[in-house]
């Protein structure tokens, strides 16, 4: 069996049955949101039961460090709300890619903490951003690239053990801003338990979403929604940008996506979230 027919099996085992739609796809999108987007100081099942009432399928929490293991099982217990997704939450700061070995050793660490505690509630992925340039002599985009390789290697055993897939992102990170560089860098793992999580807004001022999407093909494993202003180079909620909606719809039927998709866009309160849904299933066609 070849790495493209064993992720699209993978992808089927952790979906229900396809349902068609009345737009271009064929498969089916489940709608899930990162947890800090729900704003306010409250327990987690609160918020879970925010994410439930709003109409998601699915949360995206963080680690390691950042939740109770107990708290986050009875909070997606009580709601039906499932954790599909744990974002690495030192990525940044600690990065895999840092100069300092040290450092490096300790975002190897927070890496596999965050699949295991992807795995001991239930998620089948964390998001991983892989490094950033930051310094032409000590963490340039060639020492980003054999570091991060380097790293990610080491995990992989573990992600495979656990059942639990590192879905990488290069986010404004100075990294390989290509689709096609990018791709060549996913297929040098040769791993099905490597792939993209593919961040609609951050990719779309780089040649468009929809070519990005295209370009990256069986490698995109689930999605983050949000739009983009070119103009102003940022980020931004959905229908406020300048993303190409129906070519996005477009180029995920053509790679045939069936999964996860997070919205990651500004924070609010149930009133908000209910929001995001409804734009996110307009965007979409959910």
């Amino acid at each position: 069996m070849n790495r493209r027919n064993f992720l699209t099996q993978l992808g089927a085992a952790a979906a229900v049955p396809v349902l068609a739609s009345a737009d271009q796809f064929t498969g089916r999108i489940f709608k899930a949101v990162k947890v800090s987007m729900i704003r306010g100081k409250m327990p987690l099942l609160d918020k879970f039961k925010i994410a439930q009432d709003a109409g998601f399928d699915g949360i995206s929490l963080f680690a390691p460090d950042m939740f109770d293991l107990r708290e986050a099982l009875v909070a997606q217990d009580k709601t039906g709300v499932r954790i599909h997704n744990i974002n690495d939450s030192v990525h940044w700061k600690v990065r895999l890619t840092d100069a300092d070995p040290a450092v490096r050793a300790k975002a190897l660490q927070a890496m596999k903490d965050a699949l295991q505690f992807a795995h001991d509630c239930g998620a089948d992925s964390i998001l991983l951003v892989i490094g950033k340039v930051t310094d032409p002599t000590s963490e340039n985009e060639q020492q980003v690239r054999a570091r991060s390789i380097e790293n990610i290697r080491k995990a992989i055993p573990v992600a495979a053990r656990l059942g639990v897939r590192i879905l990488c992102e290069n986010v404004g990170n100075g990294f390989l801003p290509d689709a096609k560089q990018w791709a060549e860098y996913l297929d040098v793992f040769d791993s099905p338990w490597v792939g993209a999580l593919f961040d609609i807004g951050n990719h779309d001022g780089y040649g468009g979403a929809p070519h990005w999407i295209r370009t990256l093909d069986h490698r995109v494993i689930k999605i983050d929604v949000k739009d983009r202003n070119r103009d102003r180079n940022k980020n931004c909620d959905l229908f406020e940008g300048h993303v190409d909606w129906p070519g996005v719809r477009q180029a995920l039927h053509g790679i045939r996506f069936n999964g996860w998709a997070t919205a990651e866009v500004s924070a609010g309160d149930a009133a908000r979230m209910k929001q995001v849904v409804e734009r996110m299933n307009k965007a979409l066609r959910i």
